[in-house]
């Protein structure tokens, strides 16, 4: 009986080895070296910290940060979106991951982070709706429908890239906002065990700002000075009251200041 064909090997792929290689050096330098860690790490997670973060290959938050495994809890979707709160029992897969790292973990501090030259705000913008470019992403960025309707309402003659940082940053502001109508962290917020954070990275400039409040404005964060929630303290004092949301939120962020006319008197 004839032996069967060899299987020719599979055509290299100098992304994968890279990948492959990076896991090698990963057991090397740090799963083999840090025994106390991951030890600790199987008797369960314990994250203080959740970052809902976009899925950009460019923003990884627990490099932006240098995390450690087990510091961060982290919710990636297109443009670091967080839907309102519906409870309709229909599969919700952000809702879900945010439910489990506040209930289940106990998470203290949750931060939205949202990024410069985001391909997920700029479809927003375009609105990309009804289209054959994407089936499912215009639908999900629609979430943040009421950023798209604040810059429409703007008349500028300011650069587009002005407005996309405007609108970054807006759809950060609004997510944090959402946060604030699930009654499981609205409670939290009340007692003082968690805190709600907005950030930015503009990886162009390589700089972090933070939301002051849940209506902006942006400042930089300052190296060593961890900045302080947009809401809530997850320190058990009272959390000050939160500001409530209206059109003009999508304004208050710190992108240079473009010319801006109502578009009606």
């Amino acid at each position: 009986m004839a032996d069967a064909p060899a299987v020719p090997p599979a055509p290299r792929s100098s992304a994968l080895h890279r990948l492959v290689d990076g896991f090698d050096r990963f057991r090397g330098q740090h799963f083999e070296q840090d025994h106390d860690l991951y030890d600790a790490l199987l008797d369960g997670q314990r994250p203080e910290v959740m970052i809902i973060a976009c899925s950009d290959s460019r923003t990884d938050p627990a490099i932006i940060t240098g995390a450690k495994p087990g510091e961060l809890f982290v919710i990636r979707n297109v443009a670091a979106l967080v839907p309102r709160h519906e409870a309709d029992h229909r599969p919700r897969g952000t809702s879900a991951a945010i439910e489990f790292g506040v209930k289940a973990l106990g998470v203290r501090h949750i931060i939205v982070l949202g990024h410069s030259f985001c391909a997920g705000v700029r479809c927003l913008l375009e609105h990309d709706h009804g289209g054959a470019r994407f089936e499912f992403v215009s639908d999900w960025v629609n979430i943040a429908r009421e950023v798209r309707d604040e810059m429409d309402g703007l008349v500028t003659d300011a650069d587009r890239a002005v407005i996309a940082r405007r609108a970054e940053q807006a759809t950060v502001l609004t997510s944090l906002r959402h946060l604030a109508t699930y009654p499981f962290i609205a409670e939290g917020i009340a007692a003082g065990r968690l805190a709600l954070h907005g950030w930015y990275f503009h990886f162009g400039w390589g700089l972090l700002q933070a939301a002051q409040t849940p209506l902006g404005p942006f400042r930089q964060v300052d190296s060593g000075t961890p900045p302080a929630p947009a809401v809530g303290h997850a320190d058990g004092a009272a959390p000050p009251p939160c500001p409530r949301a209206g059109r003009a939120a999508a304004r208050r962020c710190d992108a240079p200041a473009p010319s801006i006319a109502p578009r009606h008197p």
